[in-house]
């Protein structure tokens, strides 16, 4: 999702990367939780574990908070990996073809490039390179994935479902695949349904174990989000052709040791508003048609107005309830990892949102608005340039057409050492758990009874 900002591109090579968690080195994430360093920079195309970070404090307020938070779902992020398409078009370059001045597109949105998939490149495709990096990042086989959830406004075709595409070309025979129309949201919605599936799911076999058809399949879920946006938009509508790329980013969830995991939860949506940006032809209320391909019914029709103005009042809201429901502030959270269509605009609600600029993960200046793949992607980049480490209170704050958007605040695992790291046994554990409504790991909290008890969805957004 986006809002409207008040020639051919040129080929690159393609962009594949991978990040897994920092390894924890025996810290307690309940006690040491923000930095008092700033922590050594990765590499751009590097995308490996960070260096081990020194003991953390808070940079707002200079005192450790960690401790304060109780995980109540023992699944994580394991492992990252995000692909761009090759060809590299800049916004100078997209400015003199829909004849606006050179710097228009940059100055109003902070969007210096964006991607184009190649013709036959399909969302599948770059869904399944962006699923193999994670997958490596994490230090897992597809034959370990129990399940493939892909959040995307732009599949492959109307059916089947994209995630099949992906679960064949991984060979992930043991995965259940479906995906998600929920625009933006999709990657957010994605991951809530991953961990319903983790939550519920006994493992029979040990991760990594080969295991032949039929076989049983780890407590490991795929989430990814996607889109080829290029080929839906009307180049003569600046409103749009100015902000969307191509792109896809993917996550490895599964099970985490205490006290690392999922804080809270939370999802909304109004469709009451599902005007604001659709694609209105194609589907069974208008099919293809001479007169749709002629009205360019298939490309993104977007109202500018209505969404800036649900993006500046969803983004501040999402911050608000979600470190409120775990009895926290804006400033103790480490990280905020927002979709960001307009990355200008995003980033100038911090001081609403209650945030410092240092707090939010920005990294749509080279990729537009890449939808359901953006916040991932915010999320690969920012691990991958050593600004996450365990036991850092990560929020992911999505949001998109619909109207839809929802929230996860994570405290962020250790890297995983290796592939059975985490067993069966351990997976099992964790599922039982959760089946019986623990409230996931036990442990000390300065303020009992009080920490992550998570607050409804917000109401729809007017």
């Amino acid at each position: 999702m986006s809002e409207q900002p008040d020639g051919p591109g040129r080929p690159a090579a393609p962009h594949a990367h991978t990040h897994r968690p920092t390894r924890d080195h025996g810290r307690d994430a309940g006690r040491e939780h923000a930095r008092t360093r700033r922590p050594q920079r990765a590499p751009a195309d590097a995308a490996g574990p960070a260096a081990p970070p020194g003991p953390r404090q808070h940079p707002a307020h200079g005192r450790p908070h960690a401790g304060r938070v109780t995980a109540r779902h023992p699944w994580g992020v394991l492992g990252t990996g995000v692909h761009l398409p090759a060809q590299r078009l800049s916004s100078d370059e997209l400015s003199r073809s829909i004849g606006l001045e050179p710097g228009w597109i940059e100055q109003r949105t902070g969007i210096r490039h964006r991607h184009l998939a190649a013709p036959g490149e399909a969302a599948s495709d770059l869904a399944t390179t962006a699923a193999r990096a994670a997958l490596d990042a994490a230090g897992l086989t597809a034959a370990d994935l129990g399940l493939i959830v892909l959040g995307t406004s732009t599949p492959d075709e109307l059916g089947p479902a994209t995630a099949c595409r992906v679960q064949a070309a991984l060979g992930a025979a043991h995965a259940a695949a479906f995906d998600i129309a929920a625009a933006c949201t999709g990657f957010v919605y994605g991951l809530h349904t991953a961990v319903g599936w983790l939550t519920t799911h006994t493992p029979d076999h040990t991760p990594g174990q080969a295991t032949g058809t039929g076989g049983g399949t780890g407590p490991y879920a795929l989430v990814i989000g996607v889109e080829v946006y290029s080929r839906f938009l009307n180049t003569g509508d600046r409103a749009t052709a100015a902000l969307f790329g191509d792109g896809a980013a993917a996550a490895v969830i599964g099970p985490v040791p205490a006290p690392y995991g999922i804080v809270s939860m939370g999802l909304g949506s109004d469709g009451t508003r599902a005007g604001d940006v659709l694609i209105p032809a194609g589907g069974s209320r208008t099919p293809a048609s001479p007169a749709t391909l002629a009205g360019l019914g298939h490309t993104i029709h977007m109202d500018g107005a209505a969404v800036r103005d649900f993006i500046t009042a969803i983004l501040p809201r999402l911050v608000g309830e979600a470190a409120t429901g775990a009895d926290l502030k804006p400033a103790d959270l480490d990280l905020v990892v927002p979709h960001q269509p307009n990355p200008k605009l995003v980033a100038a609600l911090a001081p609403r949102a209650g945030l410092e600029d240092h707090q939010l993960a920005i990294a749509g200046h080279d990729v537009g608005n890449i939808g359901a793949a953006s916040l991932p992607y915010a999320l690969h980049r920012a691990a991958s340039d050593g600004r996450l480490h365990p036991g850092s209170l990560v929020l992911l704050a999505g949001f998109g057409a619909g109207l839809t958007w929802g929230h996860a605040l994570l405290i962020w695992p250790p890297r995983p050492r290796g592939p059975a790291a985490l067993s069966a046994r351990t997976g099992r554990a964790a599922a039982r758990a959760c089946r019986r409504g623990a409230a996931g790991p036990r442990r000390r909290t300065a303020r009992p009874g009080r920490g992550g008890t998570p607050r409804p969805p917000p109401s729809p957004a007017r």
